[in-house]
């Protein structure tokens, strides 16, 4: 659960309506969400449960129809377009499944990193500081000059982290960032994005259908039908299922090894403990 005094992103009664010709389609309805500053999570759910939307939205590339949507000091739903912009350019770095859009083809890897320096108008000392460090960063300090089609999926993964990065946004976006990888490479991208959480305090929100990712955040948040239906949150390495009414829930394989009459018998050091009444 988020402590509101730290909270960073906040969503309520958050909707989405597409209209096309005369048919309406609601992505988002009224959709609820927290997220502390300094926090790592995940977003997942089946396809058209809302869960890109969300994200497109959190990023200012779509707007909402209705709730409250807030970012840091941002109120995503009344921003003109001149806000809109400074917002993606300062607050946010968002990352694609497909690299093509992350990356562009003809730019070598440090230039790519650069580009988005250059627009913000940081020196050529600045942008050579700015770029090396993100390279170590991202562990590519021997890819410097190579294109994206001479790097492995992993590799291009890592530029297109690096390239996000690269303006020191307080957010962090990724879209299905390990959909096209192997198992190995995606956790050595996961445990990228931790570092990143961990050493510069990044908020990070990944939306996922990839489990290694969804049970290694600190929490992660189910979408259904355009509202959240539950979340897992981990603690000291322990996973806590609850939902959307704050009703904490028990796994089917847990009410399995009890027996189907499971009852409460205590609560002892923040432990709920059960027992079998059979």
């Amino acid at each position: 659960m988020s402590n509101k005094d730290n909270t960073y992103i906040l969503c309520q009664g958050l909707f989405k309506i597409y209209k096309t010709l005369d048919v309406e389609v609601v992505a988002l309805r009224g959709l609820e969400l927290s997220v502390n500053l300094g926090e790592i999570i995940a977003i997942v759910g089946a396809s058209g449960s809302g869960k890109s939307t969300l994200l497109n939205i959190l990023a200012g590339y779509d707007t909402p129809s209705a709730g409250i949507v807030n970012v840091g000091d941002y109120d995503l739903l009344n921003m003109n377009e001149n806000q809109s912009v400074f917002y993606r350019r300062k607050e946010i770095g968002f990352i694609w499944q497909d690299n093509t859009q992350n990356l562009f083809p003809y730019l070598s890897v440090i230039e790519n990193i650069e580009l988005p320096l250059i627009v913000s108008k940081f020196s050529k000392n600045e942008r050579k500081i700015r770029s090396q460090n993100l390279l170590e960063m991202v562990g590519l300090k021997n890819r410097r000059d190579f294109k994206p089609f001479q790097l492995s999926g992993g590799e291009q993964q890592r530029v297109a982290i690096a390239v996000a990065l690269s303006n020191s946004p307080k957010l962090l976006l990724a879209d299905e960032p390990t959909g096209e990888l192997d198992d190995n490479t995606s956790k050595e991208i996961l445990e990228l994005f931790n570092s990143v959480n961990k050493e510069l305090n990044t908020t990070i929100v990944i939306v996922t259908h990839d489990p290694l990712i969804s049970s290694s955040v600190d929490r992660a948040i189910t979408i259904r039908d355009g509202k959240t239906s539950s979340e897992v949150i981990k603690n000291n390495n322990e996973f806590h299922l609850v939902d959307s009414s704050g009703h904490m829930q028990i796994p089917n394989q847990i009410i399995e090894r009890l027996g189907r009459k499971v009852k409460f018998s205590n609560y002892k050091d923040g432990k709920v403990i059960l027992e079998s009444d059979e």
